[in-house]
């Protein structure tokens, strides 16, 4: 690791000012920075220590009903405060889908948006690699990339995002509250990461300096609360990475389908809305017909990136799979994860 320099502001404004340096990247809990720097793949010149700052480790219940989760808030403590998830239930059940115990007990929020993608090719620097040697090449192309991206890849890129807290907030339509040096500005999460198209080296729509200061999850995201579920199929069922995931949810009237969310996570390089799906959702019964649809309609655009075709088939069994979980009814304390680690593996390989 070579050497850097270390900045700890007392302000926002000030972290962004000296994040706005060519070379300088925010620290926070650092549970994916430190490794990247460990093994070569990144080489700040600055880093912006942020852990400290006041006002960013809040949980706020906002007066039109939204709730307001500070960048700097624990992913251990989000998903277990009770009040939220009692009210978002799939994102209580995505962010303890994830990592490790030990790791959520350390990790973010706001590190969670930004963390990096775990394709091998991109963690090695004697790779060829676009994301982070752009003009190199995607060592990926030709090399082990089953668990690469079928949606939304080019040439230059195959890799996944890694987030599952991610994929739950693109669902329930969250917004990104960002800090720059004129100003504040929000957008919704689905649209922060960016495909590879011809720049895989450009991850986000963050500008030099940018620094993410909450999430906020709008109101009317707390009408899904009774039907709503993230399934993740891995190939482990502790501390893995999703091959598929997805979540969904549903609000249900008489047994119809009133209206509709869904994103799938592992399948492309953000967080994939699929909306077309949603559209097939809404007004229909609530049954595995047209789970298997919207599901269909969810993968219309999938294609194999290597040795991955196996994957476009998974996800819909994921997709329909994570629908009837949410049509069924969100238990009372989540996660509901599978004493088995074979449990969710057999569900989703059997439904057809």
């Amino acid at each position: 690791m070579r050497s850097f320099d270390y900045v700890r502001p007392t302000t926002v404004r000030e972290a962004v000012s000296a994040a706005s340096e060519p070379g300088a990247t925010y620290l926070a809990a650092g549970t994916n920075l430190l490794d990247l720097m460990k093994g070569g793949v990144t080489k700040p010149d600055r880093l912006v220590d942020i852990t400290h700052l006041s006002g960013l480790d809040r949980i706020e219940n906002l007066s039109d009903g939204s709730v307001r989760i500070g960048a700097l808030v624990r992913n251990a403590d989000l998903a277990h405060d009770r009040n939220f998830a009692r009210r978002f239930p799939a994102v209580a059940e995505a962010l303890l889908s994830g990592a490790s115990a030990q790791l959520r007990n350390a990790a973010t929020v706001g590190g969670n948006l930004m963390q990096r993608t775990r394709c091998a090719y991109f963690y090695d620097p004697a790779s060829t690699c676009n994301k982070r040697d752009p003009g190199s090449g995607c060592g990926a192309r030709g090399g082990d990339n089953r668990l690469h991206a079928i949606l939304g890849w080019s040439e230059s890129c195959i890799a996944t995002h890694p987030s599952d807290f991610c994929v739950a907030l693109a669902a329930l339509d969250a917004i990104v509250e960002i800090e720059s040096k004129s100003d504040r500005r929000e957008i919704p999460l689905e649209t922060l990461h960016r495909l590879p198209a011809d720049t895989p080296d450009r991850e986000t729509v963050l500008e030099p300096g940018e620094m993410i200061v909450a999430v906020r999850l709008p109101a009317e995201a707390v009408r899904f609360a009774a039907h709503a579920r993230y399934l993740k199929l891995r190939d482990r069922t502790s501390y893995a990475f999703a091959i598929v995931s997805a979540a969904a949810a549903l609000r249900i009237d008489a047994g119809v389908i009133v209206d509709a969310r869904l994103a799938l996570g592992g399948v492309a390089m953000k967080p994939w809305r699929a909306r077309e799906a949603e559209q097939i959702l809404i007004g229909a019964r609530a049954d595995a017909s047209v789970f298997r649809r919207a599901a269909e309609a969810a993968l219309a655009d999938a294609r194999p990136s290597g040795d991955n075709a196996y994957k476009i088939e998974l996800a819909r069994r994921v997709v329909a799979r994570a629908l009837s979980l949410a049509a069924a009814g969100t238990p009372e304390r989540m996660p509901a994860l599978p004493a088995s680690p074979f449990a969710a593996i057999s569900g989703v390989l059997t439904h057809a």
